[in-house]
């Protein structure tokens, strides 16, 4: 074995252990992580169907659920992460005010996914847009690729996290639409904390539920929908 082969498993072994404390100090994300059993299955699509009507200008227990279900501090400085914000919108010429979240969109082609120089940007097979937090670099170009804005940068070490969502400094991180729960047959947080029942959380391929069968009954909008990126978060009333 020569001298470039000792120091490239040395490097290799240092790297990878590096990684796996890098999550915060003194937390291994390998220990904390609970994966699915089995991969997510191709046929179905996680999506929300949101109704802008029942959105509540002034309720925030959306943004509330989710900060708190994830360990997301919930500031709004310029380094703070916001997995999810609300928007007010209003029609100049009606007058017409709308209120709604915007979290990450959890596009069928997320340009997060294609600018993403490590791969540490996925979907799955269902639909869901992660990131790998073993994989990402910080570099942010998925930030900047991302037409909603939704994805933010960990500046800061970390302290109490949520065993089920950990989160990295270094990283960028966004909605994930509670994949924890998901995983384990409940609906994302903000969709069982929105008061209005504003938020429908369900299967976009079964025709069957509840989600598809409104899908189809009202008239729905994808934001931006001229990217062609086939959001799952769908609105209503936009």
């Amino acid at each position: 074995m020569n001298g470039i082969d000792i120091r490239r498993r040395g490097f290799l072994k240092t790297s990878l252990g590096a990684a796996a404390v890098a999550i915060a100090p003194g937390v291994l994300l390998f220990d904390l992580a609970h994966g699915k059993p089995e991969g997510a299955s191709g046929k179905v699509r996680w999506g929300m169907l949101i109704d802008t009507a029942q959105c509540k200008t002034g309720c925030n227990d959306c943004v509330a659920a989710c900060h708190k279900e994830n360990g997301v501090s919930g500031g709004t400085g310029p380094t703070d992460s916001q997995w999810i914000r609300k928007v007010e919108l209003k029609d100049n010429g009606s007058g017409r005010e709308l209120s709604l979240p915007m979290m990450c969109q959890h596009c069928e082609h997320p340009p997060c996914v294609d600018v993403c120089p490590t791969t540490a940007s996925f979907r799955r097979a269902d639909g869901i847009v992660l990131v790998d937090k073993h994989r990402c670099i910080g570099c942010r170009y998925c930030m900047m690729a991302c037409p909603y804005k939704a994805r933010s940068f960990v500046h800061e070490a970390l302290q109490g996290q949520n065993p089920d969502a950990p989160r990295g400094k270094g990283t960028v991180e966004a909605c994930n639409l509670c994949v924890h729960r998901v995983d384990q047959g409940m609906q994302p947080a903000c969709a069982e904390a929105c008061p209005n029942q504003a938020i429908l959380f369900g299967n976009l391929n079964d025709p069957e539920s509840e989600i598809a069968k409104k899908v189809r009954s009202v008239a729905s909008v994808q934001v931006r929908a001229d990217l062609g990126l086939n959001t799952g978060i769908r609105y209503q009333g936009l």
